[in-house]
Formats: C-alpha cells, structure tokens, sequence
C-alpha cells in the first residue's frame, strides 16, 4: 500500500455530501487528509461522514457552510484553522445546475441563484482561504467547473456561463497567491452519480454516444486527481485547467 501523501493537512471540500463532492472527500480522506465535509445542511454532512466511515488513515468532520452566502465564507474559513490547526488544501465543488426549457424564460432570479453558488462563492473562498495559506506559507486550491464551460447547449446556458467564469477565476488566482498557493481546476464530463440516476437512457446516450471512452466516468476516476493536484507530486502544476470528461473535448 502507497504512503499517504497528505498526512496532517486539513482540506475543505464544499458540497461534500454527495456526488463528485463525497467521492473527493474520500479520496483525499484515504490519503491522510483531515477533511472538513461541508454543505448547507448538517444533517447532510453528517451522513456523509458515516457514509465515509473510518475506513482511510485521514479523518472526516461534518461542517456547515453556504457558500452563496459571501459574509459566512471569511468566518468559517477562519473557524476552521482555529479548531483543525491549519487549511492546506480547498475543493471548490459546490454548484447548482438548473436547467431552462427556453432561455427568454430565465428570470433574474434563478440567474442570480446560480452564479451566486457557482461563481460569487467560490470566488470569495478562494479569496479568503488563499489568503491564509499564502501567509501560511502553502496550499492548494482545486475548483471543479464542467465541460459545459467549453461545451454549452442552450438548457445548461447559465451554469456554462458560471462554469467558464471559475475557469477565468482559476488562472487569475494561480497568479494572485503565487508561488506558494496553487490554484487548479478540473472539468468533470458526464459522471455516474446519484444525480445520473435522474437521467433517462436517450439522455445518457446522447452524452455517451459522443464520447471516445464511450461510457459515463466512474466517481473515483475524478477524485484520483484531485488527489494528485492538491498533494506536492503536482507542486510544478497550477493554473491548469483539466478536462475529465471522456475525450468529450476531443470531438468537435
């Protein structure tokens, strides 16, 4: 068995109580990680850190956050060093996803609602949370945008939209806190997790039949990486932004 490369660091992951999020937070859990398992709900977390169990040689701790909410961020960010001892490593992974059956029907709203947690958020986070780790001497910042960002249809316009903005966000802050916090970012293509249960069979075809890998990707193919960008092995990598998305970006 591989040595643990993230013994005695502490990583938030937002929206970690399903999904992408969980499989993030047991993958960098099982590599020694002390992660803060966040969401908007604690009876959520908490179920997810049972969900986790005690099965990795890091630990897991329930943590309640809204990341659409920009004067809760600094303080939890803050609250968190205090009781954990440090924040070395932040997932940005918390989003909604809305889709509209036609665009003129997009109230201000929901428009407003979805780049509030997909964009505004996440940049206040990394703003703050970058902040301490640059006066801390180190940390990684990983955010999780989508192939959508590059690949829009017209029903997902408002989460491309945020999505592609995180992208933006990426590169300037690889530069902001540089060189001692990066800041990466990964585009997750179609992936089976309990949101696909949703999905009819003509709705996944359309994604898979498009697809050089052929098939949906599996959680845990998403949360190697993660792993790998917020351990020092990815030390000369940062303002990166990586699609997993099958090949997705590959077919035109």
């Amino acid at each position: 068995m591989s040595t643990p490369k993230l013994t005695g660091k502490v990583a938030l992951v937002t929206g970690a109580s399903r999904g992408l999020g969980l499989a993030i937070a047991r993958g960098l859990r099982d590599d020694g990680a002390t992660v803060i398992v966040s969401s908007r709900k604690l009876d959520a977390c908490e179920q997810a850190v049972a969900a986790l169990g005690d099965g990795g040689p890091g630990s897991a701790h329930p943590y309640v956050l809204h990341v659409g909410h920009w004067d809760s961020i600094e303080p939890a960010v803050d609250d968190i060093i205090t009781r954990f001892g440090s924040l070395d490593i932040v997932v940005n992974n918390a989003g909604i996803a809305p889709l509209a059956d036609n665009l003129v029907s997009v109230t201000e709203s929901l428009w407003d609602k979805t780049i509030e947690v997909n964009l505004k958020g996440p940049f206040r986070l990394m703003a703050v949370a970058g902040d301490r780790m640059a006066a801390a001497g180190g940390g990684s910042i990983i955010n999780i945008s989508s192939i959508g960002a590059e690949r829009p249809s017209p029903p997902e316009a408002m989460y491309a939209a945020a999505k592609n903005g995180l992208n933006a966000l990426t590169r300037a802050f690889a530069q902001e806190y540089a060189p001692t916090v990066r800041v990466n970012c990964v585009m997750p293509g179609g992936f089976a997790t309990d949101m696909s249960e949703n999905w009819d069979d003509e709705f996944i075809g359309k994604i898979v039949d498009r697809l050089p890998a052929g098939r949906l990707g599996r959680p845990e193919e998403i949360a190697g990486l993660i792993t790998h960008l917020a351990s020092d092995d990815a030390g000369y990598t940062t303002g990166a932004i990586i699609p997993v998305d099958g090949g997705r970006t590959a077919v035109y």
